[in-house]
């Protein structure tokens, strides 16, 4: 006997079984990435600014509150102002081009002697054992100190300025090339020459690509230091470039300019430094995860 009850009728509050509503109280786990990569971004980006963030803070505040002098130190939101007047009457785009035309000549050139240099030095025990102990003399001897001997001998001029940041880069990019090759795994050696490969072919495909790492370790090296030599430089005899611009502020009192002027060898520094790490990142890819990358 069949039923006479009838299914209650949907009404337009009802859902039916195929008609159900999907639940959106709560937020899918794939509108939950987006935001934890937002998260995660924003927390990156405070922990790389908060220690600029509080150095700048005290810089513009102790001369407010009479700490210091301002005199000799204005408050940091005093020296954009200065920086922006350098930039419009462009000495500062003339000082920081010469600047960056001699280290950039110089430290090209410590690349081109120190990485081969350093290189057969690591490889080629014999050249080790003759060379080793001229290294060691002329390493533990200070650019800076031979400053004078370089205006002696070669001038007052560009020849000088970027002989002495040649001079002076190519020791780190030479000891670590040097450390690079001798410290490749000795497994990774031994490995190749049982696989019967020659030692050309043993050096250009363990060694070189192990040795890489280190040799921009020593590149970034001096790159900080092809910006440090320059300036001194140009502070004892130059007629433009950043070194000569700060020294020059210093003995006119123009104290704002001189401040200027070291912000604009921070920042040219920073950039150098940040285009050295996006060449080692290209050279070095195969060693990086996934997620470096």
């Amino acid at each position: 006997m069949a039923s006479t009850v009838e299914a209650p009728a949907a009404g337009p509050g009802t859902a039916g079984p195929d008609t159900a509503e999907p639940d959106t109280t709560g937020p899918a786990p794939a509108r939950r990435r987006p935001l934890r990569r937002a998260a995660g971004a924003a927390g990156a980006v405070a922990r790389r600014t908060v220690a600029i963030a509080a150095f700048l803070a005290v810089w513009e505040l102790a001369p407010r509150a009479g700490l210091v002098d301002r005199t000799f130190l204005p408050p940091a939101s005093e020296i954009v102002p200065a920086l922006w007047d350098l930039a419009r009457g462009g000495q500062l785009w003339s000082d920081t081009e010469a600047s960056l035309a001699r280290s950039l000549s110089g430290f090209a050139l410590s690349i081109l002697v120190g990485v081969p240099l350093g290189l057969v030095i690591g490889w080629y025990r014999p050249v080790a054992e003759l060379l080793d102990p001229l290294l060691e003399l002329f390493r533990n001897t200070a650019a800076i100190a031979l400053l004078p001997v370089f205006i002696l001998i070669l001038g007052i001029g560009e020849t000088s300025k970027v002989s002495i940041v040649l001079y002076a880069c190519t020791w780190p990019i030479l000891l670590n090339t040097i450390s690079a090759v001798r410290t490749v795994d000795p497994l990774l050696v031994k490995s190749a020459r049982s696989l019967g490969l020659p030692a050309p072919r043993i050096f250009q495909k363990v060694v070189l690509p192990a040795a890489v790492p280190t040799v921009f370790t020593g590149i970034r090296l001096a790159g900080a230091t092809a910006i440090l030599v320059v300036i001194v430089a140009e502070m004892v005899g130059a007629k433009e470039g950043l070194g000569y611009l700060i020294n020059a502020s210093q003995q006119n009192f123009a104290i704002k300019d001189m401040y200027a002027g070291i912000v604009a060898i921070s920042l040219v520094g920073l950039v150098f430094n940040y285009l050295l790490v996006l060449v080692e990142r290209r050279f070095t890819r195969w060693q990086q995860t996934p997620a470096q990358r």
